[in-house]
């Protein structure tokens, strides 16, 4: 059973002052979370962890992370000045993009960013756009085929099939774009890649690692280029559902402990530094959602209305995924209704819940809605005339502070020319 990190006379003191629905961040949380990770890769020198700004670009949130020693991941012109004004700079940033405009690839190297490229023509193009090859680069590789290690069911509907997706170099690529870089002006190589999302095996990491450091000391062998870091990326996840196994962040990084130590070292790259970029992992369990019953109505199924909508959390209707649900003051009643938990847009796959059994709601109970710490509010939107809802963060000291506001219908109307 998942248990919120929030008592309910916490929320009821919170929703005082801010109405649901809001999304609530652990401050305590994170930063526990990151301190784990950091450990559990403390063997590597170089460790970074850079934070997938996509999944929660909240200052306030990069601003915590910054200073557990994180570093910010960045796939557009918005993240990148947000990781900026948060206080990220030079090699602090990872600009991971594709498709990528030339604005962007000027800001990243202004920056002093480690840009990460997609695609062998984003060599021509990143020259002719900044008119130099920066001295460190990246290049993302996409093995093809389908990758499968530990996916989760909505893994397969994102990621997990590289042959059909559209990120990266082929490792044809790689052996030509890698020489063509240093003849270009590159002194310094690193070498990413993503292949799954959500994972919940601890062999997921060790597996990537195992093909991207077999790349590595391949390249190296081939081309001579000084290979300095190795991305593992993403897709560490975490058990959405109460009864899916946590990953064990020690023992994955023990795991890429030995396929470094098997591959790396006897190739004469001992030296490489390991990074990631961990959206999920860091933040999904450190939010929620909070909203509140506020209709019910009784057809050919149960509904529950709330006053949250898919607007502020769009992953069940745009993936079918699972966010448990917890009753606030009903954690120990029995789940003996069966409900669909919906919003008020005006589309039927606007549901947090479909038949899932809860303990029977009553109108102006407090819902939390787990797990929405990454792409949960930043994948938020504007249907119907909908308006983003506030972000909120449980400080350690167990104060709330607002970090973002409600949007208002000023906001929604601002940028519309009459």
């Amino acid at each position: 059973m998942k248990k919120p990190f929030v008592t309910l006379p916490q929320l009821e003191e919170i929703v005082q002052q801010y109405p649901t629905p809001f999304h609530l961040y652990d401050e305590r949380g994170i930063r526990e979370n990151a301190r784990r990770l950091k450990a559990a890769f403390a063997w590597n020198p170089g460790f970074r962890e850079y934070f997938a700004v996509k999944a929660t670009p909240t200052p306030a949130i990069l601003k915590i992370l910054r200073e557990e020693g994180c570093g910010a991941d960045c796939s557009s012109l918005t993240e990148l000045m947000m990781a900026q004004r948060c206080g990220f700079g030079g090699r602090e940033i990872m600009f991971s993009s594709n498709d990528t405009p030339p604005e962007e690839f000027r800001l990243a190297d202004q920056l002093g960013a480690v840009i990460n490229l997609d695609d062998f023509t984003h060599i021509d193009f990143l020259n002719k756009t900044i008119g130099h090859i920066s001295e460190t680069i990246c290049c993302r590789f996409n093995p093809g085929g389908v990758f499968s290690i530990g996916a989760s069911e909505e893994g397969f509907q994102v990621m997990d099939t590289p042959g059909e997706s559209k990120y990266g170099f082929t490792r044809a690529q790689l052996f030509e774009g890698f020489p063509k870089l240093k003849a270009m002006g590159a002194k310094h190589f690193g070498i990413h890649a993503f292949l799954a999302s959500n994972t919940l095996s601890n062999e997921y990491y060790p597996t990537l690692a195992g093909i991207l450091f077999q790349l590595a000391a391949d390249l190296h062998a081939d081309t001579g280029c000084d290979i300095q870091f190795i991305n593992l990326s993403g897709g560490v996840g975490v058990p959405y559902r109460p009864d899916q196994p946590a990953n064990d962040i020690q023992a994955i990084g023990d795991g890429v402990r030995r396929k470094f130590e098997e591959i790396l070292v006897p190739a004469g790259l001992g030296h490489v530094s390991i990074y990631t970029e961990l959206g999920r992992f860091m933040l999904a369990p450190y939010g929620c959602l909070v909203t509140r019953a506020t209709h019910e109505k009784h057809i050919y199924r149960e509904y529950i209305g709330v006053d949250a909508c898919a607007a502020n959390l769009m992953r069940p209707a745009m993936y079918g995924a699972y966010h448990h649900i917890t009753v606030m003051g009903k954690e120990d009643a029995p789940c003996d209704h069966k409900y669909d938990v919906v919003g008020a847009l005006c589309e039927n796959n606007d549901k947090f819940a479909v038949e899932r059994m809860l303990p029977k709601i009553d109108l102006g109970d407090l819902l939390v809605i787990h797990d929405t710490g990454a792409h949960g509010f930043s994948m938020g939107y504007n249907y119907n005339g909908r308006l983003r809802s506030a972000e909120v963060l449980l400080k350690e000291d167990g104060s709330a502070a607002l970090i973002r506001r409600a949007e208002t219908p000023e906001d929604y109307f601002a940028t519309l020319v009459w």
